[in-house]
Order: structure tokens, then sequence, then C-alpha cells
């Protein structure tokens, strides 16, 4: 900063020049210092900077969510990499919405305990979530920028990644759109895979049950005891959906729960399984879990992948009926996707054939912009979603398809 003592001036004359030697001065100054190493480096680092939004919650969740639950935030971000450091940033393109997350926005359920991804969330933060984006700044050898990568992302426009954190890159070989591998390709395509044929070990001609059948799991799991010759009826919540699983998807049979008052005689009284259910897939638990064990067959199995209908009412527990259990030798096994991961290479294998010869479809619903992610969610409880719900955050401009 330089300080000038100004003087009395005889003459307007003498002012003026005074005064442009000030402005010399001081346009001098400012040129000094935007031209030293520092000075660069400072507008460097600015034009990088970009204001990351992101979703959070306004208070821990009890009941059934609403988009007045959430807010979006902002920070400013630095799309560098620091010296040293190992973070990779990601610009999100997808992120997964599912309905796992409510029970890490109640102040207090007994899953945060279990396993990482399933820990408390606090009002004001990020809320991390499964998704697929590009590499935009990477201090980490084994990515590069522009790279398109799938992992552990967020409710946000950018993601840094740490060290540690679950982050692949998606093979550049595999021609499918982006959003498979969040879906059939990802997580629930794997929930799936593992949880049919890892716990429920199907044999050809056996009788399966699918609840949530048009949801981004049970639509999957279907099709899969189709190709392995099962015979197959899921249950949904509307005529639209139950005529989608017949038509489109190739289930035997299907029907929409919300017009049946006795689940048990159900099954039965319209033939969907005279001879008994073999495997349960069990996606909402409650009744609908009660009334398969109550029909099942003797060593029949059950893969309790979700409890949705439990997830927004505590009241809402299954009570199968225990001596059916013990006398029909039933087991009831509940599992997670990530205690599968031996199996991801076959799993990916063999549904990306089915995907090629058109064995296998994919059912999507996707949104679009971070400001949807709020009203997707909630809509789940709702059961607004057919197949996989996902929100895109940006397009591709590089490339839409890999």
């Amino acid at each position: 900063m330089v300080s000038v003592e100004l003087p009395s001036f005889p003459s307007k004359q003498g002012y003026l020049a005074c005064l442009s030697a000030i402005l010399i001065l001081s346009i001098c100054t400012c040129s000094l210092c935007f031209t030293r190493p520092e000075g660069r480096k400072c507008r460097k680092l600015r034009s990088m900077e970009v204001e990351n939004k992101y979703v959070t919650i306004k208070h821990h969740i009890h009941g059934l969510p609403s988009s007045l639950d959430f807010e979006s935030r902002s920070a400013t971000l630095t799309l560098m990499i620091p010296p040293g450091s190992e973070d990779v940033i990601v610009k999100n393109l997808f992120v997964s919405i599912d309905p796992y997350q409510i029970n890490r926005m109640k102040v207090c359920s007994s899953s945060q305990k279990t396993v990482d991804f399933a820990r408390r969330l606090h009002p004001g933060h990020r809320i991390d979530a499964f998704g697929a984006g590009r590499v935009v700044a990477s201090g980490n050898a084994e990515f590069k920028k522009d790279e398109l990568v799938v992992g552990v992302l967020g409710w946000e426009e950018y993601t840094v990644v740490r060290p540690g954190s679950m982050l692949r890159k998606i093979d550049s070989n595999m021609d499918f759109p982006l959003s498979y591998h969040l879906g059939i390709l990802g997580p629930s395509g794997l929930t799936a895979y593992a949880g049919f044929y890892d716990v429920c070990k199907p044999k050809e001609g056996e009788k399966v049950f699918v609840s949530a059948a048009c949801g981004s799991v049970g639509h999957l799991v279907g099709q899969f005891g189709k190709q392995s010759g099962c015979y197959v009826v899921g249950c949904a919540g509307s005529k639209k959906k139950v005529e989608l699983l017949k038509e489109k998807l190739g289930f035997d049979d299907a029907f929409n729960y919300k017009e049946e008052t006795d689940l048990k005689s159900a099954l039965k009284r319209y033939r969907y399984f005279p001879d008994g259910i073999d495997i349960y897939f069990d996606n909402v638990g409650a009744e609908v879990q009660e009334a398969a064990v109550a029909n099942m067959n003797a060593f029949g199995r059950v893969a309790v992948c979700g409890v949705i209908s439990q997830y927004t009412d505590a009241g809402k527990q299954a009570a199968p009926n225990m001596l059916d259990i013990i006398y029909k030798r039933i087991t009831i096994r509940g599992f997670l996707a990530y205690d599968h991961l031996s199996i991801y290479d076959d799993f990916v294998s063999a549904t990306s054939d089915h995907i090629r010869h058109g064995r296998i479809q994919s059912l999507e619903d996707v949104s679009h912009g971070l400001e949807s992610v709020p009203s997707a969610f909630a809509g789940l409880f709702r059961g607004d979603n057919v197949g996989k719900k996902l929100v895109q955050l940006a397009a591709d401009n590089i490339n839409s398809r890999r």
C-alpha cells in the first residue's frame, strides 16, 4: 500500500499533475501484484472455484418423508488437488435414490451401527450415495481426468472422494448407458443376482414369489427367475405395474396387493401357487412376508432384501408363523449385496450377456436436476417409481455412453 501526502496546490495545473502521478503509481503497484507468482496462483485458484450445491436433511425424519424435510445448500469448492493429496474430484452425472437411506435419516435405527454405509446422517451435512460421474481432477494415479467412474459419491454436484472410498473406473469396452452402472449392473443388480442365486439357490421348475416386483431389485429378480426355468409371480401396487410385469418382463403372473384383503388365501385362491412357494424374495416385510411363509413348501427359502413397509412405520413388523418355519424347515436369511462382492465379476458377465441378447430388460425411472432429489426420494415411499429410481444431475458432454 503506497501512502501519498497531498500538498497544497498553487494552481489547478499543479493539482492535475499530482493526481495523474498518483493514478500512474497505483496502476503500476496493482500490475506488479498480479504479475508476481503468488498473484498468478491466486487468480488461477479463483478461476477453478465453483459453488457446489448439495441436498441435506433439515432435521431427522420419522415416518413418511416429504420434500419439506430437505433443503439445498452450497459451499465453495476448488476443482484442484493440493500437492501430495490422493483425493479425486468427480462431477456427478447420476445419483441413486434408495429407500434404505430413510433409516440413516432417523435419530436412531438399529441399522445405523451395523455397517459403515448405514451410519446416521446429520442435518446440514452432505448425504453420501451411490453415483456415477466423470473425474475433473485427481491426485490418485489410478484415476485420470475425464475418466468415467462409479462409486460412493453424493447428492451433490461434485464429490471429493477420499482415499479408501469405494470408487472404480467404468470399463470403456462396456457399451451400456452410464445409468446401468447404478441399476442393473450396479448395487441393485448385484442385490437381485446374489439374493436369488447365492441365498435362494433356485432349481429349475421351482415356484418363486417376488414382492415389490416393479422395484429396482424386484423386477430383476423375476427375470433372473425366468432365465433359470422357474415359475414366477410378482405383486405390485397398481394395475399399470401388474400389466408391465406380465406383458413386458415375462412374469408368469402378477397381482395388485392393494386389492387383496386376505393375502394368505389370495396366494392360493387365484391359483398363483396351488402347489406352494419354494422361494420368496422379500422387499417389503409385514403382512406380505407372513402370507408368503404361510404358503411355503418344505425347505422353502426366504431372501430378506428389504422391509420398506417397516422403514416408515415401526408397527408393521412381520410375525410369520414360527411353527411353519420349524416344521417346514424354512430358511429365512437377511443379506446385503456387499457380502457377495466375490461373485461380482460373474454377476456382471452373466447379466451383460442377458442384456445384449435381450433376455433381461432394465426398468429405469429418471428425474432431472439436483432440485428433484427430495421429491424423488419421497416418491419411493408412495410407490411412484417403476424400476430403478435415479436422478440425472448433469448431461455428460463428452460421451453419454461408455
